[in-house]
């Protein structure tokens, strides 16, 4: 099914940023204009090195915990790597300026070229601890934190966030005007508040008006699936870049199919052999056992994305199958021989 259009709320520029050219953060060189949107439980290693090798511009690691990495959680440094990934950009969340100070400066030691400050994250469990977007509603200690992590590191920072805590505080622009005056060298807004979490429409109209309060680059994020789609969002935003997060659920392909540097794959079978390629990529990442279980909801995404309608039971046994060997045959037969029904999402991609 095709993305809808949006009503004509402002009015299209004459001339696009193009999604292809070069994007410079403070001298780290970013390929191409399309990033892929850190997303805890979901941008895992395996994932980002797909998204890259498709031709991803940039893509960030899963939320890492300051706190929990300077205190040598294993999950935060597990998240932390970056494998030869380049540029190697670290997400940090927290909420107290010495755990992001410390937590920088071990991830600079690591190799990561951006520190991305992370207060877009919705979760309860995140914004339960008051990190995240919680952080909107405090500025003062926001700002703190943004100088704190500045400070630290020798390489660029830059910073997540929504539009606001909920629509009667939407002060976004007063956040990335006082962010980029304390030394933050990008700025990517999701354009909804923490609490719709993903519900609706993403607001690009107020992107924009994010955009108009600072001059650093600036990227657009929500609801981008399609290359019409970011076209669109930069015409309407005035954004340098645009991020997308669920879109490329089930399909690690498209950030570089939409910045022109990569291609959807064109087969079902070539579709097959890239969600069986990275489900192995996640067994051996992980481990059999746990790779087994972080690994089924990618195999759903897929399966919802290009097998629909995949018998209920065949389903089952791939979502719930103990043997890798197993799980490999019944997804490849599912994505390479997709039942009717399947064909319309593939147009709409």
């Amino acid at each position: 099914m095709k993305t809808a259009a949006r009503p004509a709320e402002q009015a299209v520029a004459a001339t696009v940023t193009n999604l292809a050219s070069e994007l410079n953060i403070a001298g780290v060189p970013l390929r191409n204009r399309v990033f892929l949107a850190p997303m805890s439980g979901v941008t895992d290693l395996p994932f980002r090195r797909l998204a890259a090798s498709f031709g991803a511009g940039m893509v960030v690691t899963e939320m890492v915990a300051s706190q929990e990495l300077v205190t040598h959680s294993r999950e935060s440094w597990a998240r932390l790597r970056g494998a030869g990934l380049s540029p190697h950009v670290v997400q940090l969340a927290g909420r107290e300026a010495h755990w992001m100070a410390e937590a920088a400066r071990i991830a600079e030691g690591e190799g990561a070229a951006i520190i991305d400050i992370n207060m877009g994250c919705p979760a309860k469990k995140v914004t339960g601890g008051y990190s995240g977007s919680a952080l909107m509603r405090e500025p003062t200690r926001a700002l703190s934190m943004i100088e704190a992590t500045v400070a630290a590191v020798s390489v660029p920072v830059t910073l997540k966030m929504r539009l606001g805590w909920d629509e009667n505080s939407l002060n976004a622009a007063d956040l990335a005007r006082a962010a980029e005056q304390a030394g933050i060298q990008m700025i990517s807004v999701h354009g909804r508040t923490r609490c719709q979490f993903y519900k609706g429409r993403a607001d690009w109209p107020a992107i924009a008006r994010v955009r108009g309060a600072v001059s650093v680059p600036f990227v657009a994020n929500g609801d981008i699936r399609t290359a019409e789609d970011a076209r669109q969002c930069l015409a309407i935003t005035g954004a340098d870049a645009v991020m997308i997060g669920r879109g490329a659920q089930g399909q690690p392909w498209l950030c570089g199919e939409i910045a022109g540097s990569g291609c959807q794959p064109a087969t079902p079978a070539a579709r097959a052999s890239i969600a069986v390629n990275h489900y192995a990529m996640m067994l051996e990442h992980y481990g059999i056992d746990v790779g087994l279980r972080h690994a089924r909801k990618h195999l759903g995404w897929y399966l919802d994305a290009w097998a629909p309608a995949t018998p209920r039971s065949q389903r089952l046994a791939i979502m719930t199958g103990e043997s890798a060997t197993t799980v490999e045959r019944l997804l490849c037969q599912a994505l390479s021989h997709p039942a009717e029904g399947a064909a319309d999402r593939a147009d709409a991609a």
